[in-house]
C-alpha cells in the first residue's frame, strides 16, 4: 500500500468521523421530533334565542317528496343555540360549517392544553357550559347558571384521561351542554362537540394532521309536544333529526374521493333515542372493526373513519325503522 492511498484512506475516515460527530450532536434523544407545545385556547361563545327550521329545503330530500304528514305539518320552532364569536365584544360571529346545523361550534384541545371559554346568556334564562371528559374544578364544571346578560368565563384542561386510547386513533369526540336543567336545556338546543387530539398527531389549531376532513353528528329526538296535543299532534312534534335536520334537510356531508374521513356521532334523548347511523355505498372503521352500522346510546359518543372511494350521492340514516319514516335521514356525496 503506497503512501498516497494510506493518505485517502486515512482523510475518508476522518471524513466518516467528522459526519458522524456532526449528526449526533443535532439529535436530542429526550425530545420527540415535531413536539406539540401546550396552548391556552380561547373561545367566546354566546347562548341566543333562535327561530329554527327543522327541514328549510320543504321536501324530504332522500326521496324528492313532499314533507310528510304529521312531522312536516310544522319544522319551524323557537329554540336557543350556542353561538361562537371573534373576541369577546361578541360583535363579530364566526363562521361555522354548515353540516353543523343547530349545534354549538367545535371547540378543540390538545393534550396538555388549557380551554378558556367566555360564556355570554344573552338569553332570557340561566344557561351554562359543562364539559364531557376534560378536567375542571366545582366553579368551572358548568352546572350553576350564568344569569341572563351576565358573562362567565370557563376553565378547562385537557389532561391524559381526556385523550383518545391506543386502540381510538389521533382524535375523539368529547360533548358540551348546558346542565341548569340539563333535560330541558338540551331539548332547547345548547349543545356542541369538543374534538380532542392527541399531542403528537396535532396541528397548530388543534385538527390531527391524518385526517383530511371531520364531521360531528347529533342523533336526536327533539320534542316539541306541548300539553293539550292530540296523539298525532303529538307525534307530529317530534322532530327525529341530525344536527337539527329531518328528511335530509342536512347540508354541507360532501367529501371528495380518497380523502381520510373522520366521522363523529353521538345521540341524545330518552330511550327511544336508541340509532343506528348507517351509511350506503361505504364502510368505516370503529375502532378497528370494518362496519356499516353503528349503535348509539343516548349520551354515547363515537368515532369512526371512512376512506371514500364510491363515487356518488349516497343515502345516510338511522337504520331504526320508524326513525327513518320520521326523517331520521340524510344524504352525503363523494366526489372525484
Amino acid at each position: 500500500m503506497n503512501n498516497k492511498t494510506v493518505s485517502l484512506m486515512l482523510s475518508f475516515s476522518f471524513f466518516l468521523i467528522l459526519g458522524g460527530c456532526q449528526v449526533d450532536q443535532n439529535k436530542d434523544e429526550s425530545q420527540p421530533t415535531n413536539q406539540y407545545q401546550p396552548q391556552t385556547r380561547e373561545y367566546f361563545v354566546a347562548a341566543e334565542k333562535v327561530s329554527w327550521d327543522f327541514a328549510p329545503q320543504k321536501k324530504d330530500l332522500m326521496n324528492n317528496t313532499p314533507l310528510p304528514s304529521p312531522w312536516g305539518d310544522k319544522t319551524v320552532y323557537a329554540k336557543y343555540q350556542f353561538i361562537e364569536y371573534t373576541d369577546a365584544s361578541f360583535s363579530e360571529k364566526k363562521q361555522q360549517d354548515k353540516h353543523l346545523g343547530i349545534l354549538g361550534p367545535i371547540i378543540r384541545g390538545v393534550g396538555g392544553d388549557t380551554i378558556k371559554v367566555t360564556f355570554k346568556n344573552r338569553t332570557e334564562n340561566p344557561y351554562s357550559m359543562h364539559p364531557h371528559g376534560l378536567r375542571y374544578d366545582k366553579i368551572n364544571e358548568g352546572v350553576k347558571g350564568v344569569p341572563p346578560g351576565d358573562t362567565f368565563v370557563y376553565t378547562w384542561e385537557v389532561g391524559e384521561a381526556s385523550l383518545p386510547t391506543e386502540n381510538e386513533g389521533s382524535s375523539k369526540l368529547w360533548i358540551y351542554h348546558s346542565h341548569v336543567d340539563s333535560t330541558q336545556d338540551i331539548y332547547d338546543g345548547l349543545i356542541g362537540g369538543m374534538i380532542i387530539t392527541k399531542p403528537e398527531f396535532a396541528n397548530a389549531d388543534g385538527t390531527p394532521k391524518d385526517i383530511d376532513r371531520e364531521f360531528i353528528n347529533m342523533y336526536f329526538i327533539f320534542d316539541e309536544s306541548v300539553d293539550g296535543m292530540n296523539e298525532e299532534q303529538t307525534e307530529g312534534s317530534l322532530m327525529h333529526a341530525i344536527n337539527g335536520y329531518v328528511f335530509a334537510n342536512i347540508p354541507g356531508l360532501e367529501m371528495k374521493k380518497g380523502e381520510k374521513v373522520r366521522w363523529h356521532l353521538f345521540a341524545m334523548g330518552t330511550e327511544i333515542d336508541l340509532h343506528t347511523p348507517h351509511w350506503h355505498g361505504e364502510t368505516v372503521l370503529d375502532s378497528g372493526i370494518r362496519k356499516d352500522v353503528v349503535p348509539l346510546l343516548p349520551s354515547e359518543m363515537r368515532t369512526v373513519d371512512m376512506i371514500p372511494e364510491n363515487v356518488g350521492m349516497w343515502m345516510y340514516h338511522c337504520h331504526v325503522t320508524d326513525h327513518i319514516t320520521a326523517g331520521m335521514t340524510a344524504m352525503y356525496k363523494i366526489t372525484n
